[in-house]
């Protein structure tokens, strides 16, 4: 067997080491050239670097970076100027060349001082800056200033008896007509503006002290206190004559001790002449995101604004179909009465 099969291992890493010495001499013999075969060379800064383009700008970026940057409140004479906010440029509309200084000239929308809308961050420079809402609990900005209440936040929000609206009356017209009596029991007839109707027959005639009617819709709802008779004119032959009259008492809840006075018996020809009214307002709350929606209440009764308010601080005296009467409490808790008419607000006085 030759050397070389015996010592086979020990040639090749001899020649592995060679190759090696090779390759890094001449790499060592051509590290002079790499400038002049490929331009990498650093030479300095700026156009003299011939590797990165734009090396120019390197120092000046370093000196800037060196520079003291804190920022520092502006002044104009005393007043601070906060550099981060937009402030608007106004004009007088009779010089438009002249700008408006909202510190010291006269007020863009009088009587709101221009301070008003510094304060609390709001853009005067529209025509309509008093009417809008920026909160968008349906009171103007004119509204808030006027009730010293936060027009950026819908918590706070001016009386809101000044933003209810009278939508329509929602009345049942309906007449109780007593026929002949005895020993002072009458019978009674009931019908309404919906076609309902209620009766006691001769058979179960009602006493003193009694309630009528046994069944809906007006059971129980009415009381016979009495009668007597009294002397009346019959305009249709112009003679006094004796007539008796009925006294009844309203025991609806809304209406107790409302006493009527009606003649038996009632002729279907003066029935008219004692038709009764249930009324009930169509109340709409224009402000809180609520408006549109529909408000029932019955006259002579209390209610709550907003409708799940616990305190139900307002009540509804009168009911008409042309307007209604609402007392209401004051800033000073004073109660207070005020017509809203048809279709409109509370128009308070002066």
């Amino acid at each position: 067997m030759s050397w070389f099969s015996k010592n086979y291992e020990k040639a090749a890493l001899g020649g592995a080491v060679a190759v090696a010495l090779g390759l890094a001499y001449l790499g060592w013999s051509k590290s002079g050239g790499v400038d002049e075969d490929f331009g990498t060379g650093l030479k300095g800064a700026g156009n003299n670097n011939t590797a990165v383009a734009g090396a120019e700008r390197i120092p000046m970026a370093l000196q800037s970076m060196q520079l003291d940057r804190t920022w520092k409140q502006a002044l104009d004479a005393e007043r601070p100027v906060d550099l981060f906010t937009g402030i608007a440029l106004f004009v007088a509309k009779s010089a438009p060349e002249k700008p408006v200084d909202l510190l010291k000239d006269a007020p863009i929308h009088p009587p709101i001082p221009n301070t008003w809308w510094i304060e609390n961050r709001i853009d005067p420079g529209y025509a309509d800056s008093p009417d809008r809402d920026p909160d968008g609990d349906g009171f103007s900005n004119r509204e808030e200033f006027h009730a010293n209440t936060d027009p950026n936040s819908a918590k706070s929000f001016p009386a809101l008896i000044a933003k209810l609206m009278y939508a329509k009356d929602e009345s049942l017209a309906w007449v109780i007509r007593p026929g002949y009596g005895s020993d002072g029991k009458f019978p009674f007839t009931y019908e309404d503006g919906q076609g309902r109707k209620n009766r006691v027959t001769a058979a179960e005639m009602i006493g003193p002290d009694e309630l009528f009617f046994s069944k809906e819709p007006m059971k129980n709802r009415f009381k016979l206190l009495g009668s007597e008779v009294r002397k009346e004119l019959n305009k249709k032959i112009n003679i006094e004559m004796e007539v008796t009259i009925v006294r009844i008492e309203d025991q609806r809840p809304n209406k107790k001790g409302l006493v009527y006075e009606i003649p038996s018996p009632l002729s279907e020809e003066r029935k008219n002449e004692h038709v009764q009214y249930d009324r009930t307002a169509i109340l709409s709350l224009e402000a809180l995101g609520m408006a549109g929606n529909e408000i029932k209440v019955e006259e002579n009764t209390a209610f709550a604004l907003p409708p799940d308010a616990p305190a139900k601080d307002y009540f509804l005296k009168s009911v008409t179909p042309g307007s209604v009467i609402v007392e209401y409490p004051d800033a000073a808790g004073n109660r207070q009465t005020v017509e809203i008419k048809k279709g409109g607000f509370p128009q308070f006085n002066p």
